[in-house]
């Protein structure tokens, strides 16, 4: 495996242990990952610099910004995806993020499934989107609390960045 691969893989899984623990990814553990994706890029061979650094941080925050805006994907997910993206580089956080996105979907229908929720999530999030085009008030979309409908989007993270160390994409 390559040192990328091995750091991407010891970042994802690292921080999907840590989200399903606490909730939470913690920013040290991320500046860390976000400093060890520079380091690579700049030093190691396999590196291409400090703007594929740069340009593979900064797209999942365009990619998934407006996610973020809405309170629909976490700032720890999104951070989380940058500093996979100093590591992976622009192309492959691409592919990424794509993948996770498609994992994500999968499982939220999964919990659907079980939770039997279909109809009442489905009646939330139009009148949000209601709500939002008649106040144009942005409120957090997600519910607070642990609830069935919530999962650890670190989860499909984790497994997008097997599909790469896997050569997958």
């Amino acid at each position: 495996m390559s040192v990328s691969g091995c750091l991407a893989l010891i970042v994802a899984l690292g921080s999907a242990e840590m989200d399903l623990r606490s909730q939470k990814i913690s920013n040290g553990w991320l500046l860390t990952a976000m400093l060890l994706g520079f380091l690579y890029q700049c030093f190691d061979p396999g590196g291409k610099g400090p703007s594929e650094f740069a340009a593979g941080s900064i797209t999942p925050v365009l990619l998934l910004g407006g996610l973020f805006y809405f309170r629909m994907l976490g700032a720890g997910d999104i951070k989380l995806l940058s500093a996979l993206g100093g590591i992976m580089g622009d192309k492959a956080i691409r592919s990424c993020v794509f993948w996770s996105v498609i994992f994500g979907a999968v499982i939220s229908v999964m919990i659907l499934c079980v939770c039997g929720c279909w109809l009442q999530r489905l009646l939330y999030f139009t009148d949000y989107i209601k709500r939002y085009l008649t106040t144009k008030t942005r409120k957090p979309y997600r519910l607070k609390g642990q609830r069935q409908e919530h999962f650890h989007f670190s989860v499909p993270v984790l497994m997008g960045v097997l599909l790469w160390i896997g050569g997958f994409y």
